[in-house]
């Protein structure tokens, strides 16, 4: 069963996908969890997030570290999805809005994109249809503030807005975070 999680900054996305991933691996000792995320640090502010991201991540399942793997993966999330789905393993792709970002409003070392936004979000929803596990998706709802000026932020947050609606049809749940609290939109908790 496939979940989103969605949120505003700092709602617990990430934590909550991270503590339905502690279920997953306390449910069957066989189990394992493939953390996909798609950030890069090209500031030293990003990479500081990355870091304490990772070394919050390690201390949570230090005691299941060597069932769980990380990847970084900015762009081709649907191979990666792919590659390591399978019955026992939990997939966490950590996050849309991200990959949305890299593919939209790339920074110079992503600027050279082979594969169109279009066809990456195809293939990541063929990918999500296709997983022989289940997938927590993580993604901000960043359509609730203020309508931004210039016209390519406004183009970026109704495409992550469409994604969201996409994303949110193709899952079998979907969760509101707000606040560190869980609101199930869709499906039972």
């Amino acid at each position: 069963m496939h979940e989103l999680l969605i949120g505003g900054q700092k709602s617990g996305k990430s934590a909550q996908a991270e503590r339905l991933a502690q279920r997953w691996l306390a449910d069957d000792s066989t189990n394992q969890v493939v953390f996909i995320v798609t950030a890069q640090g090209f500031d030293d502010e990003m990479q500081a997030r990355i870091a304490r991201h990772q070394s919050d991540r390690a201390l949570r399942f230090e005691k299941n570290l060597e069932r769980v793997l990380t990847i970084e993966e900015p762009l081709n999330i649907a191979l990666r999805i792919q590659a390591h789905s399978n019955a026992k393993t939990l997939i966490v792709l950590d996050c849309i809005t991200v990959w949305l970002v890299n593919y939209l409003m790339p920074f110079a070392p992503l600027s050279n994109l082979t594969t169109p936004y279009e066809t990456a979000q195809t293939g990541l929803l063929q990918a999500l249809k296709r997983a022989h596990g289940p997938v927590v998706v993580v993604s901000n709802e960043i359509g609730l503030g203020v309508i931004p000026t210039g016209q390519a932020v406004r183009a970026y947050v109704d495409a992550l807005g469409l994604l969201n609606q996409t994303l949110a049809q193709a899952c079998q749940r979907v969760t509101l975070m707000s606040a560190g609290l869980p609101l199930s939109l869709k499906g039972a908790p």
